[in-house]
């Protein structure tokens, strides 16, 4: 489920600024989301002044705003890696006494599968969001993108460590979501998540589960956008 939040110019102040971390000649992963579409942009009209890029796209939704604004796309194969991850989040952790500050739940938007792969090859992984997504601790559902014939399965699993799946309907057409992968989609309640660490080994363990929405130790940084600038979180 998408989650809502956040001004116009918050978001757009936090895709800006992590846009001008990218150098000539970089490959950069493109993320999904509101947040990230700024990010899109600005790249874009920074290659329209001469700048040279290479984009790897998360999701149909990042590779089509990718081309609308001019940014050659390439892919994992045919790179050799990727300098800076740009991607946004859903919900993020805020506290330097945790030892889970920087850890994400991601997948509102069921991109979460390409997005870690991209966000995990990157040297650097920069994440874009506004102060409503920021928390003390998770206690949002995790998406979890499960094969289609597995997904029952999968939840009973998810149900025998605490969790509550629910599969995620379309909104615009009867039956599920079904993501860019042709896989379905569980949100998974656990209340407050004391041990991201923990539940992110434990979802990755169950068989018949393509990618889960935990993010843990991947963030180089967050790009926070308010109001008035955009505060910067280090990890």
């Amino acid at each position: 489920m998408k989650t809502e939040g956040g001004s116009d110019a918050a978001k757009r102040g936090a895709g800006e600024r992590a846009a001008e971390e990218v150098e000539d000649g970089f490959v950069v992963g493109l993320g999904t989301g509101s947040t990230t579409a700024y990010a899109i942009e600005t790249i874009g009209r920074r290659v329209d002044d001469g700048l040279a890029v290479q984009g790897v796209p998360t999701s149909f939704q990042s590779r089509r705003l990718a081309l609308d604004v001019g940014i050659p796309l390439t892919s994992l194969d045919a790179v050799a890696g990727i300098d800076l991850a740009i991607d946004g989040a859903d919900a993020v952790v805020d506290d330097p006494d945790s030892a889970a500050d920087g850890a994400l739940v991601k997948g509102g938007g069921a991109a979460h599968a390409r997005e870690k792969i991209v966000d995990s090859t990157a040297d650097r992984f920069v994440v874009v969001a506004d102060p409503s997504k920021l928390t003390t601790r998770l206690d949002r559902s995790v998406p979890v993108e499960v094969l289609p014939d597995a997904h029952t399965v999968v939840a009973d699993r998810i149900r025998d460590r605490g969790g509550e799946p629910t599969l995620r309907a379309a909104e615009r057409k009867d039956g599920p979501v079904v993501t860019d992968n042709g896989n379905l989609v569980l949100d998974c309640e656990f209340g407050a998540i004391e041990a991201p660490t923990d539940l992110a080994t434990e979802l990755s363990s169950i068989a018949g589960v393509v990618e889960h929405g935990l993010f843990v130790g991947l963030a180089d940084a967050t790009y926070v956008g308010t109001d008035d600038g955009v505060d910067v979180r280090r990890y």
